[in-house]
């Protein structure tokens, strides 16, 4: 326990500020520091995720197509199926290699990406079904 302090001989008393009172607004101001960094990673770490999750769908697309492509279907429907999955910005290249039927899709990455020209791409191939 503290001993108590007795006031100054004349009665006078000496008044003092409450116990952390020049720090107030501290925590304001370290706030408003450190908000802004915390924005800008909450934004960089979005725009990852969201990288990442149309480089999926590219990929599933390309898949998709190419077993459409391996089936027999015609290069229209290949297209809507690969635009299905990646979306209508996508674009679609069915060709032939080595007797494989190889279907490529890329698409343009949205929001901050998409002003440095990032492209997300894919292609699968397959073997042709018998009697295509």
């Amino acid at each position: 326990m503290r001993p108590q302090q007795r006031p100054p001989a004349g009665g006078a008393t000496c008044s003092r500020p409450p116990a952390g009172g020049r720090e107030r607004g501290g925590v304001t101001a370290e706030l408003a520091l450190v908000l802004p960094g915390v924005v800008l990673l909450l934004v960089v770490l979005l725009t990852a995720a969201s990288a990442a999750v149309t480089q999926v769908r590219v990929a599933d697309a390309a898949r998709a197509g190419a077993r459409a492509a391996a089936l027999g279907e015609t290069r229209t429907a290949v297209g809507d199926v690969t635009h299905q999955l990646a979306g209508d910005g996508a674009r679609v290249r069915v060709s032939e290699s080595g007797g494989y039927v190889v279907v490529e899709v890329s698409r343009d990455l949205a929001g901050p990406l998409a002003l440095a020209g990032l492209v997300a791409s894919s292609s699968s191939r397959a073997l042709p079904e018998p009697g295509r």
